[in-house]
């Protein structure tokens, strides 16, 4: 197949372009670039455009004429979202719109959709499954549920058939070194602590020790950005085959606080670095993992890293490959 990746500079979307490229489809990239990497695009072309610019999403459809498209450009920081809402709404939500009417104008009508966890909000059950109701806590939940939404409509008219994968805490990097996180910025835990290991950070911040989890630190479902990059490729070819709608949780159905990951991120790097325990950070749920029976049985996606030392250690692999900060 044609596939145009957004966001295939990225983190996440890099790896797809890897897993989609490996496995014989064509890929254009579209990414703004600014938080991806040219040099982390490992297969096919990228057009260094914004979603904004709706003529330039509109003429590169029209002129690559993909069977498909895989959306991952977005902001993805929580805390930021909270102090700044519009600068998701208008990324997160209205340049998806403006994809999708692009989309619609090139008679491009599959969709495979980077949704979030962060769509549930704070749920009263210990595994979330995709029927547990979608009351997201901050903007950037809410940005991606919006879209959600009208991916919904535009299927029961008849306008688009789409995929949404709402997936939980990704980490890790490519086994074999190609690729991995290069935010210039790191906010997730995993990087955020080895940056600490590697001395580029004083200490590491836990945000919040009296949450109601066993160790009253955050509890989260952590995946291996493999095993994401590969469900992306089965929801595709699901697409195709089945040519229905629909939404799927990714994780592996167990959660580890932060205290857990902070110390087996200690254990893989050798390294005792410093930790400060602070308050909460706004908008963080306590607990988020994922029941992923659905895609399991229905995508056929069999999880192949279910292992939080390996996800550490393809991290750690990378990171030390990288420049200091």
């Amino acid at each position: 197949m044609r596939v145009l990746v957004t966001g295939g500079a990225g983190y996440i979307g890099s790896h797809a372009v890897l897993a989609l490229g490996e496995q014989g489809h064509g890929v254009l990239v579209f990414d703004n670039l600014s938080t991806g990497h040219r040099e982390s695009v490992l297969h096919g072309d990228l057009v260094a455009g914004d979603l904004a610019d709706q003529a330039l999403v509109t003429r590169t459809l029209r002129e690559f004429r993909p069977d498909a498209v895989m959306h991952f450009a977005a902001f993805i920081r929580v805390d930021e979202s909270m102090h700044e809402p519009a600068k998701y709404f208008a990324n997160n939500t209205a340049n998806t719109l403006n994809l999708l009417r692009a989309m619609t104008e090139a008679g491009v009508t599959r969709f495979v959709f980077s949704s979030t966890a962060a769509t549930y909000g704070t749920p009263e059950v210990p595994l979330i499954t995709e029927d547990t109701p979608q009351q997201p806590i901050n903007p950037y939940g809410m940005s991606k549920l919006l879209v959600e939404r009208a991916l919904r409509q535009m299927a029961e008219l008849g306008a688009m058939r789409y995929v949404a994968l709402r997936y939980f805490n990704v980490a890790g990097a490519d086994p074999q070194g190609r690729i991995g996180q290069k935010y210039p910025e790191a906010t997730h835990l995993i990087t955020r602590a080895l940056k600490t290991a590697k001395g580029e950070f004083p200490a590491l911040s836990v945000f919040g020790t009296d949450y109601p989890t066993p160790d009253g630190t955050c509890v989260r479902d952590y995946i291996h950005v493999l095993d994401i990059a590969e469900a992306h490729v089965r929801a595709l070819e699901w697409l195709e085959k089945e040519g229905r709608s629909d939404v799927f949780n990714l994780g592996y159905g167990r959660g580890y606080s932060v205290r857990e990951v902070v110390e087996r991120a200690k254990q893989v790097t050798g390294i005792n670095f410093p930790v400060v325990e602070t308050g909460r950070r706004e908008g963080d749920p306590a607990a988020l993992v994922a029941s992923s029976s659905k895609a399991r049985r229905v995508l056929g996606w069999t999880p192949r890293h279910d292992n939080l030392e390996f996800i550490i250690k393809t991290a750690w692999d990378w990171e030390k490959k990288l420049p200091p900060a």
